[in-house]
């Protein structure tokens, strides 16, 4: 008979978490401080002024993100733990209705009745709540929301690509800040993408046009309101 040999696996959804919003904030970070600056320096503002703008942007668009993660993510592990709470409740109060239910979600995937009350009273022995949280409700600790986490993670990766558009008005000649900035940062926009999807097993190519499409739009429609405006004033 041969031996059973056990190998540990790393599966991709286990960077969910994590790679959302660290893909998300440094997108954002790119996208949001890169058309800030071209939209002022479009106005004809000086490479000092560009630059202070784009620091607030750095700073406000950081804790933004790191705040809006925080109460998003918090909002979904509220309902997660109601949830819980409910599930808990009925585990005390009617035990056989709960272990008929997810006796059904078992025949339901195609287990044999019969096995499929075992499967459910096994599971139930073990970790009620848990079986019943991840069969029925599917949250499981992979996908569970994790606020600080979202909010670090979104706040230091929207800060590390801002500061990429950042570092191009510290070395870009006055006359081609635009370009510069712009060229620069779909660039670092389509590295993004693909590093992203890589992460997340996607198809690079799709991901990188994605996203470059999509920064590119937001550059050129801040930097015609910003020659627009400096053209006004």
């Amino acid at each position: 008979m041969r031996a059973v040999t056990l190998h540990p696996e790393t599966h991709l959804v286990s960077r969910i978490g994590w790679l959302r919003a660290a893909v998300l904030g440094a997108n954002d970070g790119i996208v949001s401080t890169a058309s800030l600056i071209v939209g002022v320096a479009a106005a004809s503002a000086a490479t000092s002024e560009v630059l202070v703008a784009g620091i607030a942007g750095l700073v406000a668009g950081a804790m933004s993100m790191a705040a809006g993660e925080y109460v998003s993510v918090s909002s979904q592990a509220d309902t997660e733990n109601a949830d819980m709470d409910r599930e808990r409740a009925e585990l005390r109060g009617q035990p056989e209705a709960e272990l008929d239910e997810l006796t059904q979600i078992y025949v339901s995937r195609g287990v044999d009745p019969d096995l499929a009350r075992q499967v459910a009273a096994q599971m139930s022995a073990k970790d009620a709540l848990g079986a019943h949280m991840r069969d029925e409700l599917g949250i499981s600790e992979v996908t569970t929301a994790r606020p600080i986490q979202a909010a670090l993670t979104s706040a230091l990766t929207f800060a590390i690509g801002a500061a990429m558009p950042l570092a191009m008005v510290v070395v870009s000649p006055a006359n081609l800040l635009v370009w510069t900035v712009t060229i620069a940062s779909l660039l670092f926009l389509a590295m993004l993408g693909g590093i992203g999807a890589y992460a997340g097993g996607a198809v690079v190519w799709r991901a990188t046009l994605r996203v470059t499409f999509w920064g590119a739009l937001a550059m050129a429609l801040t930097a015609g309101i910003g020659a627009l405006v400096g053209t006004a004033v």
